[in-house]
């Protein structure tokens, strides 16, 4: 397989492109896995989306 890291905040995009993902917030992993479950993290929408 091939591995790429890219830095991105358009979720159209990663959703398209990625199997799995890496939610980062000050350097901190908030969460990782397919991105459907990742944008639905409790942290990741805190972080993200406020509370």
């Amino acid at each position: 397989g091939i591995t790429v890291l890219m830095v991105e905040h358009d979720m159209t995009l990663v959703n398209r492109v990625s199997d799995r993902v890496i939610a980062l917030n000050y350097g901190r992993v908030l969460a990782m896995g397919a991105p459907a479950e990742v944008q639905a993290h409790p942290d990741v929408v805190a972080a993200y989306l406020g509370t």
